[in-house]
C-alpha cells in the first residue's frame, strides 16, 4: 500500500465491513422478533436515503469524463445500490403459505 489513497480506501472498506457486522449481529439477536428486524430495516432504508440525497447528490462529477468514469465503475462493480421494499401484499402472500389457518374467515 504505497498509495495513500489505497490505504484510506482500505481503511474504508474495514470500517463497512465493522459496520455489516454489527447490523447483522443486531438483526440476529432480534431474530424471531419482527417489528425489531423491521425497525433495523426502516434505519437502513433511510440511512440509504440520507446518504444518497444529502453526499453523493452533492459529490456527483461536474464534467462528462468524470461522469463516465462514475458510470464506468458503478456498472463494473455490480449496478446502483438499491434497497427494495416488500408490499403488503408479499407479506400477507407470504403469511398466507405459511400459515393457511390464519387466513381462513
Amino acid at each position: 500500500m504505497d498509495n495513500p489513497t489505497e490505504f484510506d480506501s482500505q481503511a474504508r472498506s474495514n470500517q463497512l465491513e465493522f459496520l455489516a457486522e454489527k447490523v447483522l449481529t443486531l438483526a440476529k439477536t432480534a431474530e424471531g422478533n419482527p417489528l425489531e428486524i423491521l425497525a433495523v430495516l426502516r434505519i437502513l432504508e433511510q440511512l440509504h436515503q440520507d446518504i444518497r440525497e444529502s453526499f453523493f447528490q452533492q459529490s456527483l462529477p461536474d464534467n462528462r469524463q468524470k461522469l463516465y468514469h462514475l458510470l464506468r465503475e458503478i456498472e463494473s462493480k455490480g449496478g446502483w445500490p438499491y434497497i427494495p421494499r416488500s408490499s403488503l401484499n408479499s407479506v400477507m402472500e407470504n403469511l398466507q403459505k405459511e400459515f393457511p389457518e390464519l387466513m381462513q374467515e
